[in-house]
């Protein structure tokens, strides 16, 4: 029996959008001989809906979409699609009202129903406030083959896999006491660095324990902050893999299933990306793509400052959306190098952008005579550092505003993890598009793009031919990757004079931010005791900074976005004095 995999980008509540998305598939599912269609989680109303399912009328308008489906689609095709089901006995057992679903349409009706398991309510996951579980295993027998159904978490509960059960079940078992010939999980789940590898490694380990032959289907888009990064693929019951959709984009593909060996024949493999940089950079690209194409934005304006940055996120909105749909505008105040302007400009040539120049030292002055009685007696500071940044924020919202554009904000996850980012100034924007990637991984990113310049042409609007031709050998000038990064807010500034050296910070916020080391485990590894002290303080007075960030595209397993709920107004006595000892009074 062959099997099609529809890994699809839905846009999050365009149910009728959806709709035309799966029957496409069912389509082309049917000209390839197909006799079953997957399709992701929560494929008919886009993942994650939120409090859109707390909304009757649209959980509604999934139902009578799910029926009028299953009535347009082949009848000769079965389809697992991704739904809703309301929770009919809710008000009289008590528990939530939605069951996170599957559907199984065949012949033009609703077969069956299968409810996801498992509810995931950690980092960007908060399904235990819609959904109730499911309590039964699910499964259906089609053609003489019997197949198990899960949905995206279901997965993630194997007890030998990671050495512990966050669960008390494992659907995953339970469905190989049941001897199903085959397991089928439809999911939609978000990208972190690494994540593609790390799911088949889980899976294989699953595949190899139960004898069990999978098939993996992932959602592939960006919604919001989230980025899916689809690399669907089978797994035959030795863990082999027997194909692998592509990455980051919208992918058909068909495996067989063999009925005498009862397992999974090899089909298409899609090769992984060759570095953590290609991956991170395909993610990002698709990431502001789809952000404003769901979003109805069209072209979008980025302050070019002449640094690494803001050189990273040009290139990517470059690749996503075209260098005819880019504004870059170059804001230069007194302070400002010279190469800093030369250097954007550059940028802006090898890019094939259009550039603007909008001088700031009249406005800058403007300022300063309408607030010389006020600040009168102190000195130069912050305040007035910080009016810069200000005015350019003001100028880039005021384009953006006039014609429609999205503005994109280009600072990283070092800046705004220690507060290094001004509010209402350079934080301004309706997109944060590195706001998850470190410094240093910003250099290595760019060094990768020099040496992969062809990466720029994914969404140009140009002939290949003329791609390739007008394509420079350098895509990121020299000169931004050498030269001391600065905000140049005051004559010689450079970010050093505030921060450690980016080696060092981001050393120490992986430790505390993602590996939730102490101060003590972190001085223990090498790090001097009063720069983490600082810089763990730094982290907490900046969660105001953070709460009114734009959205950021989530690249890492603890963004500051979705998942990260930390208290603003906190005196916890382990951030305030982070390395010294905290002393513990007892019973006398």
């Amino acid at each position: 029996m062959k099997i099609a995999i529809a890994q699809l980008n839905p846009t999050i509540g365009d149910i009728p959008g959806n709709v035309q998305k799966i029957l496409a598939a069912a389509q082309d599912a049917v000209k390839s001989g197909a006799r079953l269609l997957l399709t992701p989680e929560l494929s008919l109303c886009g993942y994650p809906p939120r409090d859109l399912l707390l909304n009757p009328s649209f959980v509604s308008a999934m139902s009578l979409a799910l029926q009028q489906l299953a009535r347009n689609l082949p009848p000769e095709l079965a389809v697992l699609v991704g739904t809703v089901e309301p929770n009919t006995k809710s008000h009289i057992t008590g528990g939530k009202s939605l069951f996170n679903s599957i559907a199984l349409l065949e012949s033009g009706k609703v077969k069956q129903i299968f409810y996801k398991r498992l509810l995931p309510n950690y980092d960007v996951f908060d399904e235990d406030r819609y959904f109730e579980p499911g309590l039964q295993p699910n499964h259906f027998t089609l053609d003489d083959i019997h197949i198990g159904v899960t949905i995206c978490e279901d997965l993630w509960n194997d007890e030998e896999f990671w050495g512990k059960r966050s669960y008390a079940v494992n659907p995953i078992a339970d469905l190989a006491i049941l001897g199903v010939d085959l397991i089928v999980n439809l999911s939609a789940s978000p990208y972190s660095v690494g994540k593609p590898q790390f799911r088949e490694s889980m899976l294989k380990h699953s595949a190899v324990r139960f004898q069990q032959p999978m098939i993996y289907v992932n959602q592939v888009g960006s919604n919001d902050d989230l980025i899916f990064d689809g690399y669907s693929f089978s797994l035959n019951g030795q863990g082999e893999i027997m194909c692998r959709a592509r990455g980051f984009a919208t992918d058909l593909v068909n495996v067989e299933f063999n009925k005498k060996t009862r397992d999974l024949e090899l089909s298409f493999l899609t090769p992984e990306c060759e570095s953590e940089e290609e991956e991170v950079w395909q993610a990002l690209v698709l990431g502001v793509q789809d952000y404003a194409l769901k979003c109805r934005f069209s072209k979008v304006v980025l302050g070019l400052s002449g640094g690494v940055d803001s050189a990273l996120v040009a290139a990517i909105a470059t690749a996503a959306l075209g260098k005819e749909n880019v504004l870059g505008v170059l804001m230069p105040s007194p302070y400002s190098s010279e190469h800093s302007v030369s250097d954007a400009l550059a940028l802006g040539k090898n890019l094939g952008i259009e550039t603007t120049i909008l001088p700031i030292g009249e406005l800058m002055q403007g300022f300063d005579n309408s607030l010389a009685d006020l600040f009168a007696g102190t000195e130069f500071g912050i305040a007035e550092e910080n009016i810069q940044s200000r005015i350019r924020g003001n100028l880039l919202m005021a384009i953006a505003n006039k014609f429609g554009y999205l503005l994109l904000s280009t600072g990283n996850k070092s800046e705004m993890a220690v507060g290094y980012c001004t509010l209402y100034g350079d934080m301004n924007g309706g997109l944060a598009v590195i706001a998850d990637v470190p410094k240093t991984r910003v250099y290595k990113i760019c060094q990768w793009l020099n040496s992969h310049p062809s990466a720029l042409k994914t969404h140009t609007s140009t002939s290949l031919s003329e791609q390739h031709s007008a394509l420079p050998t350098e895509i990121i000038p020299q000169n931004i990757l050498t030269k001391a990064p600065s905000a140049e807010l005051k004559p010689g500034q450079v970010d050093q004079d505030s921060l450690p050296a980016y080696e060092v910070l981001d050393d120490i916020l992986q430790r505390f931010i993602h590996d939730h080391e102490s101060a003590a485990q972190i001085v223990e590894a090498g790090h001097d005791p009063m720069i983490v002290d600082r810089v763990i303080q730094m982290v907490a007075r900046a969660e105001f900074k953070r709460r009114q960030a734009p959205p950021g595209l989530k690249i890492t397993d603890r963004a500051f976005g979705t998942g990260w709920r930390m208290p603003i107004a906190s005196s916890w006595v382990a951030i305030k004095n982070a390395y010294q000892a905290i002393p513990v009074s007892t019973p006398s």
